[in-house]
């Protein structure tokens, strides 16, 4: 799992970049033909590899459930999000990813309820396969954050 955490890191500094390149404007823009934005895509991520991982394993996420509730599967932005949010998600990006590996190499995810992802029909049935579906996820919501990127700097 070492080289799944390198990528998700990596992947993660690179969302990190994009939050530092862009204004809360272009963060929380919605564009024609997108029921989301940036910021939400990158929110998501965090959300859900804490859900995947960490409450699939029966283990308490380390972020609120009001982010939780956010940024979960089947939301969308329901207004614009403020600096604050926006720097609380960066700083999680990193964070969370190292608790996890933290954890992982600990022993934390002993136990995991199976369960099936809705994109792709795969069920995951421990922790491994989560972290490789995280990993998958993480690059679906790059490819919508850089397809948003595009149209927000036209």
């Amino acid at each position: 799992m070492d080289f799944t955490f390198q990528v998700l890191h990596n992947t993660r500094q690179i969302f990190t970049k994009i939050i530092e390149a862009n204004t809360l404007e272009d963060l929380n823009k919605i564009s024609a033909g997108f029921n989301n934005n940036i910021i939400w895509n990158i929110g998501h991520i965090v959300v859900t590899e804490q859900l995947l991982a960490y409450k699939l394993s029966g283990l308490e996420p380390s972020i609120s459930a009001d982010l939780i509730n956010k940024y979960r599967k089947d939301t969308k932005p329901e207004g614009d999000v403020s600096q604050a949010e926006v720097d609380e998600i960066k700083g999680l990006l990193s964070s969370t990813l190292k608790q996890t590996e933290q954890d992982y190499k600990n022993g934390a995810f002993s136990n995991y309820n199976a369960y099936t992802v809705s994109t792709t029909g795969n069920t995951l049935n421990n922790i491994d396969e989560a972290l490789q579906f995280i990993l998958t996820h993480e690059g679906i919501h790059y490819g919508y954050v850089l397809a948003l990127l595009k149209v927000v700097k036209r």
